[in-house]
């Protein structure tokens, strides 16, 4: 039987959600958070309330709908809040430090967690990895191009040089791939290579897209997370360097440094004449280069087309020539490009509504003028 001094004290705590700040967990942003830290007087999301339980010597986390609460709790509570949880905790986040959103992935936002509140890494810039060194080596399981075989190698990440490079060999002089920095990209990607830590690293080459599948051995995920926030650091302190470097130049490039794909999944496709049959592939949304792959860890894709904004004549439709009849999957996407007409068609309507949002999103985007000369590489590459 709940007494009536529990139900008060839970509607209290409920009304604290309404305070600035508390409506988001404090820890990913998700709205309404259902759960809080009653030791560090925070709210938070049901997920990352979880990832608090790993941290129990700091954290200690109720329900705010199912839990009772003392008077003392909800006190305490009313007395810090979100606000004043992020100022002490976040007070030294260094610009290019990733904060996990409710979309990452758990590593991300446990790591971040952890950082926080058990390493407390933003109290004293003594406490944190020296991310910006300018220069980490270690090793990495990686996976083969050809035969999908994981196998140790050695990378090297070089501020000076500008670049990440590996080794075939740990004792190898040669790096079997010299990637610039200023084209890596880094992104979690644990469900697609199926361990918890899986990175996924993207550079240039020759102007295409290469893919490299990486993780750190069990145990290690901290230095996997390290790693990525020192591609990081590498990327602004180069970019910054070229900037006058100011508040407002650091949130310009900010975005420009590692970032999330904007969609990914399968859909079917067909050729440039459209006669051929639709065949399934796995398609990666990065910015504006759409990409295909007959698999999801192909190293290479086997075609990208660029995507380019309404103004310069691109279209997205949610239909297909009416010339034209799916083989398979009945939901048909056009995208219309000053050149040509890309058909794909999608398994389910709810799967073809995400992929007109993300294209939407790239299309409704101006273009920025060094946008221009990648789309003048696509349309004269042969």
């Amino acid at each position: 039987m709940i007494s009536s001094d529990q139900i008060t004290n839970r509607q209290r705590v409920k009304r604290l959600l309404e305070k600035p700040g508390n409506g988001t967990c404090a820890d990913c942003g998700a709205e309404d958070p259902e759960w809080a830290s009653y030791t560090l007087g925070m709210f938070v999301c049901q997920i990352c309330s979880g990832l608090h339980r790993n941290i129990a010597h700091i954290s200690k986390v109720k329900s705010i709908l199912l839990d009772p609460w003392s008077s003392s709790e909800v006190e305490f509570m009313d007395s810090v809040g979100n606000e004043a949880t992020k100022a002490k905790y976040e007070q030294l986040v260094p610009a290019f430090y990733y904060r996990p959103t409710h979309t990452d992935c758990t590593l991300l936002r446990e790591q971040w967690i952890r950082a926080k509140y058990e390493r407390e890494e933003f109290l004293e810039v003594q406490r944190q990895e020296p991310y910006s060194a300018g220069y980490r080596e270690g090793f990495l399981w990686k996976r083969g191009r050809d035969n999908g075989q994981y196998l140790s190698r050695r990378f090297i990440l070089s501020e000076r040089e500008g670049v990440l490079k590996y080794f075939n060999k740990h004792d190898a002089r040669k790096p079997k791939a010299i990637m610039k920095i200023s084209s890596v990209n880094a992104t979690f990607q644990p469900s697609k290579i199926g361990t918890p830590h899986g990175l996924q690293i993207t550079y240039l080459k020759d102007n295409s897209t290469r893919n490299i599948f990486v993780y750190h051995e069990d145990g290690k995920e901290r230095k996997l997370w390290t790693a990525f926030n020192a591609i990081r650091a590498c990327q602004i302190s180069r970019r910054s360097a070229r900037v006058l470097f100011s508040v407002a130049a650091v949130s310009e490039l900010l975005p420009k440094l590692t970032r999330n794909f904007i969609k990914e999944g399968y859909m079917e496709k067909t050729g440039p004449k459209q006669t051929e049959g639709f065949k399934k592939r796995w398609f990666t949304l990065d910015d504006r280069r759409l990409m295909y792959f007959k698999d999801p860890l192909d190293a290479y894709a086997r075609g990208e087309v660029f995507i380019g904004s309404k103004e310069s004549g691109y279209t997205a439709l949610p239909s297909l020539p009416p010339n034209i009849q799916c083989s398979h999957w009945q939901f048909g996407i056009t995208i219309v490009t000053p050149d040509r007409k890309f058909l794909f068609a999608c398994e389910t309507e709810p799967k073809q509504n995400d992929w007109m949002a993300a294209f939407q999103t790239v299309i409704n985007r101006p273009m920025l003028p060094q946008e221009y000369a990648v789309e003048a590489y696509f349309k004269h590459k042969p």
